[in-house]
Order: structure tokens, then sequence, then C-alpha cells
């Protein structure tokens, strides 16, 4: 036989059981609406931007809208089309894939350093003075700028020139004054530039050209 004292409880068993498992049923659904895509209105505002790149025929136009959700901005969605259509499966999977990670990620911002990590297999390009291991890269820089423009990102500050003192300032201005030249990446110079839609080396030593058709 066994003694209940006076100031024992009794509970069903069941009951107690049954409360835990809605407890960790209401966790769940909790972490799964703190991760849940954010949900896309009729209307978002969106910037486009045309990238001419080294690593594919045609010009590329990508366009990034963002929301404003809780008081910030969020990228939302990203959009990738050229006349190229042999390259269109390639530019769904990866309009998908970013437009996903936008969606659902609370801080999307791991998927620059990813696209810049990726190298192309014939060797990378100079753009404006900046090295892109691919294509792939190219369109990081474009929705780094994006984030930019939109303030989901702070741009670093710059100082005036008039107080960067005289030698760095006579560097900018030598700067500003070439830069309509960028870096060519047959001879490494900053003779390119561009001319009726097509990029054209300046130094007689080298004649690079190629025009975007």
């Amino acid at each position: 036989m066994i003694k209940i004292g006076a100031s024992a409880k009794i509970e069903e068993a069941s009951n107690k059981k049954e409360n835990k498992v809605n407890v960790k049923q209401k966790d769940k659904q909790r972490a799964i609406q703190t991760v849940s895509s954010t949900i896309r209105p009729e209307v978002v505002d969106a910037k486009v931007y045309k990238l001419k790149s080294a690593f594919v025929k045609n010009s590329v136009f990508i366009t990034l809208s963002f929301v404003n959700a809780d008081s910030r901005v969020r990228p939302i969605e990203i959009f990738i089309n050229s006349k190229d259509l042999t390259r269109a499966p390639e530019y769904v999977v990866l309009t998908r894939l970013v437009s996903a990670i936008f969606r659902r990620s609370n801080d999307p911002m791991f998927i620059l350093e990813e696209l810049q990590g990726i190298f192309d297999p014939n060797g990378g390009t100079f753009k404006e003075g900046k090295y892109y291991h691919s294509f792939y890269a190219e369109i990081a820089d474009v929705i780094e700028r994006f984030f930019f423009d939109v303030g989901i990102l702070e741009r670093p500050d710059v100082r005036p020139m008039e107080d960067n003192g005289p030698a760095e300032a006579v560097m900018l201005s030598e700067n500003k004054v070439n830069a309509k030249f960028r870096i060519c990446k047959e001879c490494n110079n900053r003779t390119l530039k561009t001319e009726n839609g097509c990029d054209i080396c300046m130094s007689p030593e080298c004649g690079y050209s190629r025009c975007d058709k």
C-alpha cells in the first residue's frame, strides 16, 4: 500500500505530457515564424543596373527590389536579364537562389562573400581598376552597390581632399583627370576607354579592343 501525504497533489500524467508537447510545438512555431520569408507586397521599389562584363557576351541588366519591413530596408528579389539566351537557365537559377536568400535570411550579407569567392576557370579580369575573379563576383559588386544606394549598408566615410595632405591631393587630382581611362586586362595599364560601345586600349603597344554586340 502507498501512503500519500496531506500536501501531495495528484495530477494526470497524460495531461502533463500533453502540456509539454504543446509547449514544444509552440516554441517550434515561433522559431519558424522568426525565419519565415518576407511577404512581398504588390508594389515594391526597385533599382536597375546595367552590367558590362568581360565574362559574358552581352550586357546584363540586373533589377534589385526592396521593401521597408519592421522599420528597416530589406532586399526582396533580384532579376537578371540579357539578350544572350544561351545563359538564360543560369540567370534563372541565380535569380531564384539569391531571391530566396533575400526573403528568408535575416542577414543576407553573406551572399556577397560567397559570390565573390567564385573563380572563373579561365581566369579573372580587371575593370575600372578592380580585379574580379568571375562574373559572379561582378554580380556581388552590383548587389553591394545596391545595398549602399538604398541604405541597407552605410557608405564608408570619404574625407575631403584638403584634409588628406598635399601629396594625396595631387594623387586624387591625377585620378580625377584619368577617370575616363580604366585598367586594360591585356597590358594592365590605365589606358582603356569606351567609345561608341567599344572598349579600346589607347596604348599603341597593346591595341586591345572589344565591342558589346
